[in-house]
């Protein structure tokens, strides 16, 4: 049933009457030119962000345009941004800022700017003075309607600007989307983020957390398993909290064990997941339900107290490393990745070597590693900072070097293994044609008669490298 958060369906309604006045123009400029409109949607930054771009690029499909990579030969360019690393912001805003050429080569094509980024109201102003040729923008709360939006720009011929919405947020069901090709699939069960993490932009741009209805949930799971989707990976900011602000009491376990009852051949994956939230009640629920991967995403992002205190994680490393015991458990065979941040203001050489004990101890799959990247508008912006750009440089360097000793027992102990991989795309080399993930989220390059793309497979690893596995298929 809807929650007090979800946008009621009149307003839905609304924006469909939008995109079928759209469709109607763009009907009408393709007799004139002889083709259909063409849009870019183009994505920066998480999976929640492609998880957005679908949405976006279902409602530009209704409204008449064909989807093309093309900025030179589009009637519409969309970027939807990303705030969480200040590279990914200037990295956005140099891709804009190169579409001038294209602004003045068709000034009739629309360009228009969403997401976390723009949900910034100094950068939304900043878009405003700096970039003229920026026809439209909208934050995270405003997506639903980008129809009305993107209708107001094209009929009144003006800019338009829409970062409104509350810290709240709702949930708009039952929009289009058009998903990419292939066996992999993107499901929101919620959104927002409580947490606050200190050097976190994200709940001030996607708001409060606010969970999807498990209704809604398991419908488009069954859609997209009936599609053929074989690898669906269930998408929150922190998908442990889901559940909360629901009034039925579905915690995120009970979720799983309820979205692992529909019937079909394809696996549930998640993320991501917070520390202080996780429990042995989910890892119990992982092992036992046939769907859900055995691969967990849990970023611990630092292994001193201390640090973890000033980032406001809500954990000790020993706590966390209690979880990983656990969960080693009772599913010995589980893929492990997680998230560290080097450099964050007040660490120590010290504070630095318990986070390489920490990754030593655990014996990671995989780590995704950032040097931190001040974020205006946290807490941890105004933190002072004693270690210079080299040190850090040179900790991050041993953080990967340390990582990759690990990696290099742990991939090369799946030599001669038999794994299920899912085959889900093309491989790099003759000798391996074939690109395959493991249920734990390894890369495995694969070779052999009758593999197809967006099927499983039984393969044996012929070799190991420390970023891929290497296997042929089996017989019959």
């Amino acid at each position: 049933m809807p929650t007090e958060r979800t946008v009621p369906e009149e307003l839905l309604r609304k924006q469909y009457e939008y995109i079928d006045l759209i469709a109607a123009r763009n009907a009408e400029a393709a007799k004139t030119s002889g083709r259909r409109p063409r849009a870019v949607a183009h994505t920066f930054g998480c999976q929640q962000n492609f998880a957005d771009t679908e949405r976006i690029a279902g409602m530009l499909s209704e409204m008449g345009y064909d989807l093309s990579d093309d900025v030179n030969d589009a009637e519409l360019i969309l970027y939807n941004t990303c705030a969480v690393r200040e590279h990914a912001e200037s990295r956005a805003l140099g891709n804009v800022g190169a579409l001038t050429h294209v602004k003045k080569a068709h000034p009739e094509t629309v360009i228009a700017l969403c997401g976390c980024m723009v949900q910034q109201k100094q950068v939304a102003e900043k878009v405003k003075k700096s970039y003229p040729h920026v026809d439209l923008v909208f934050g995270t709360h405003a997506l639903w309607r980008f129809p009305e939006l993107l209708f107001r720009t094209l009929a009144e011929n003006k800019r338009v600007f829409d970062i409104s919405g509350d810290e709240k947020g709702e949930i708009a069901e039952g929009l289009p989307v058009l998903r990419g090709k292939g066996a992999r699939a993107w499901l929101s069960i919620m959104y927002g983020c409580n947490n606050f993490c200190t050097y976190c932009i994200v709940p001030y741009v996607r708001g409060r957390e606010r969970s999807r209805c498990p209704d809604a949930i398991e419908k488009e799971l069954r859609e997209l398993v009936a599609a053929g989707y074989k690898d669906i990976t269930l998408l929150g900011q922190n998908v442990n909290s889901y559940g909360k602000d629901l009034d039925d009491q579905l915690d995120f376990s009970g979720l799983l064990r309820r979205l692992d009852a529909v019937e079909g051949d394809y696996l549930l994956r998640f993320m991501t997941s917070h520390p202080k939230d996780a429990s042995p009640r989910l890892f119990d629920t992982m092992a036992e339900c046939r769907h859900v991967a055995k691969q967990l995403h849990l970023p611990f992002q630092s292994g001193s107290d201390e640090i973890l205190a000033r980032m406001n994680r809500g954990y000790t490393a020993a706590h966390y490393c209690e979880l990983i015991a656990y969960a080693r458990e009772k599913m010995p065979d589980i893929t492990l990745s997680s998230d560290i941040i080097v450099g964050f203001p007040g660490e120590t050489e010290e504070d630095f070597q318990k986070t390489l004990s920490l990754v030593r101890g655990v014996g990671f799959d995989m780590l995704y590693t950032f040097l931190y990247s001040k974020r205006s508008g946290t807490p941890a912006a105004t933190y002072p900072d004693s270690a210079s750009k080299e040190e850090k440089q040179g900790r991050f360097d041993r953080l990967l070097n340390a990582q990759d000793e690990t990696v290099a027992g742990r991939q090369a102990a799946y030599l001669g293994k038999r794994l299920r991989v899912l085959v889900d795309g093309e491989g790099k080399s003759p000798e391996y044609p074939f690109a395959a993930r493991t249920e734990g989220g390894l890369l495995v390059c694969c070779a052999g008669d009758g593999l197809k793309t967006g099927e499983f497979a039984e393969v044996e690893i012929d070799k190991t490298t420390l970023r891929c596995l290497f296997a042929h298929k089996i017989k019959p």
